[in-house]
């Protein structure tokens, strides 16, 4: 009988054997592979957005980048980890996205009562930490992706350092500088 482990190398090894045929140009094999990522893109990006609507549209947009940018993904680290940095992005960008169309959308065409700057299309959303999101990307950029790597995609320590080619413990002080961060900025909005 198999060990999980074992079974979770036999199907990541499985996995990248599809995905070697994708980038050799297979088109039943693309299909597969997007098949095979497709619930981790949605868990990934509902993760971020807590809205169902505004959570498939970026997994939606994430199977397209997955999709056309197949052919470039060459590591480092495992492809779901790819997958994870590609689907978080995503969501991040649709936050992003929304939230500029929010304000820009003019104050009659709100409902009456709500608070414009927490109520818009990107209602159910972890506001808190998509904003502290923005602002640790804008004064410490260096140290996002680990942070969302490790907290949002639940990538383990060891895969995140190949994945942004930096050794462990430079990884692990990113994630804690950013936990620190949004910690501040979490008990700051709570006030």
């Amino acid at each position: 009988m198999d060990t999980p482990t074992t079974l979770e190398d036999e199907r990541a090894a499985e996995l990248e054997a599809l995905v070697a045929r994708a980038q050799d140009g297979e088109a039943d094999a693309m299909e597969q592979v997007l098949a095979a990522v497709q619930p981790l893109v949605q868990r990934r990006c509902a993760r971020i957005l807590t809205f169902h609507g505004d959570a498939e549209d970026a997994a939606q947009e994430a199977m397209v980048l997955i999709a056309t940018k197949l052919s470039s993904y060459k590591g480092p680290g495992n492809f779901l980890g790819w997958v994870s940095v590609v689907s978080s992005n995503s969501a991040r960008s649709t936050y992003r996205k929304l939230k500029r169309q929010s304000t820009e959308q003019p104050r009659e065409f709100l409902p009456e009562g709500l608070d414009s700057r927490t109520t818009s299309v990107i209602a159910g959303s972890r506001l808190d930490l998509l904003e502290g999101l923005e602002k640790l990307e804008a004064s410490r950029p260096a140290v996002v992706e680990a942070f969302v790597l490790r907290d949002l995609a639940a990538l383990p320590y060891e895969e995140i350092a190949q994945m942004v080619d930096a050794p462990l413990g430079t990884v692990k002080a990113r994630i804690h500088e950013a936990r620190k961060f949004m910690r501040e900025q979490l008990a700051e909005k709570l006030g």
